[in-house]
């Protein structure tokens, strides 16, 4: 894959219409991690080094459309000016005259943050000449086009995807970065390669676990995942987050893996509790005689040993998903002997983005600790998938 890079662009005196993932956890507008931001900034700095003027879109959750006040981009426009030591103008507008004249006056090595692109219900539509329409709104005024919001590019949303049909175009220096690590999981990775998935959901990595089976040597379940591959081989798993329709896909994955010689882990055991919540009781049991009043909340510290060793063996590793819930101290400590794994692997170990990401931060973990902590989840889940990534194929034909 392969597409222009942000260097091979003349930018002195041009203005660039520059897409960010942004998407930070905010809490009554305090900014709880600025990972995303910070991944943003080697790009930013470049342009403004070099003399173009920088026009900044990216989004903040899922507004759908409405400007619900606790998703505004305010904060991180004052974040951003603080990390890069210079002012970041904001524009509560995203597009219209208002903007336009905003982004005329700006001069060189200058910044605008727009508001939440999501406010507009056109960023995310369906209809292809309503974000079309849109996109042509977003470029008035713009030279060039730079895509570096990796978390968004499997999206065909008008700032990612429409945009750079509209404007010369190039990846910026996050996203080249987040293609270089994902190509390395996926063309002739250094062996062994082990992959740790956990999350709540089978029915989102069921994708990636058919496509990297046959390119895998180790593969570890966790989380609220694992108990739909517990049920699948007829255990008990009491309250636990389950799956039903998803068994028969999930036995047959089991025996793929077998047959494939894949050595595919499950927990032996779980911790339990009566509730979810942080102050729940937890009780420490095997994996095949969960009690039927009790839920599986995190996985036990024989299993995560057990993870830990077999991850610390690979030369590469991706993980993704947190093994429990990781946010209530009783039930953080198989996420955290997966990621104390995955800082001692001889090779590059990367942590895929999403709630794996916020966990490592959240966990006391430094991102320097790890290979490569990527910005976007589900982006790089789809890649890994062997999906197409529409704003990353835009720019392959812009």
């Amino acid at each position: 894959m392969s597409f222009t890079t942000l260097q091979s662009l003349d930018v002195a005196g041009k203005r660039v219409l520059l897409r960010c993932d942004l998407n930070v956890p905010i809490k009554e507008g305090v900014i709880r991690d600025d990972g995303r931001i910070r991944a943003s900034l080697p790009t930013i700095q470049y342009l403004v080094d070099n003399g173009a003027s920088v026009v900044i879109t990216a989004h903040l959750g899922r507004p759908k459309g409405e400007r619900v006040p606790e998703m505004s981009l305010a904060p991180v426009a004052h974040r951003l000016g603080d990390l890069l030591d210079r002012p970041v103008h904001f524009s509560s507008e995203i597009v219209g005259a208002e903007v336009d004249a905003k982004k005329a006056a700006l001069g060189a090595g200058e910044i605008l943050l727009l508001e939440n692109i999501r406010y507009e219900a056109a960023e995310t539509s369906k209809d292809e000449a309503e974000r079309a329409a849109f996109a042509a709104q977003l470029v008035a005024g713009m030279d060039l086009f730079v895509s570096d919001g990796f978390g968004a590019v499997h999206r065909k949303h008008a700032s990612v995807y429409d945009v750079a049909k509209l404007l010369p175009s190039a990846a910026g220096f996050l996203v080249a970065a987040e293609i270089d690590v994902l190509k390395k999981l996926t063309e002739n990775p250094d062996r062994p390669y082990g992959v740790v998935l956990g999350g709540a959901k089978v029915s989102d990595k069921i994708g990636v676990i058919k496509n990297l089976l046959g390119k895998v040597n180790v593969l570890a379940i966790g989380g609220g995942m694992l108990f739909t591959f517990l049920a699948a081989q007829g255990h008990e798993i009491g309250t636990s987050l389950v799956e039903r329709d998803l068994l028969d896909d999930v036995k047959k994955l089991l025996q793929e893996a077998k047959d494939l010689g894949v050595e595919l882990l499950l927990p032996t055991d779980i911790v339990v509790a009566p509730t979810f919540a942080a102050d729940a009781t937890p009780t420490l049991v095997s994996a095949s005689a969960i009690p039927s009043d009790q839920m599986g909340l995190d996985i036990g510290p024989e299993s995560a040993a057990a993870f830990g060793a077999a991850i610390e063996k690979c030369h590469t590793v991706f993980w993704n998903g947190p093994m429990g819930v990781f946010e209530f101290p009783n039930f953080a400590n198989g996420t955290k002997v997966v990621a104390t794994s995955l800082t001692k692997v001889q090779g590059i170990s990367v942590v895929g983005g999403g709630d794996s990401a916020a966990a490592v931060r959240a966990l006391g973990f430094k991102d320097s600790e790890f290979g490569y902590i990527s910005t976007g989840g589900g982006a790089s889940l789809e890649y890994l998938e062997g999906k197409a990534l529409p704003g990353i194929e835009v720019l392959n034909n812009a």
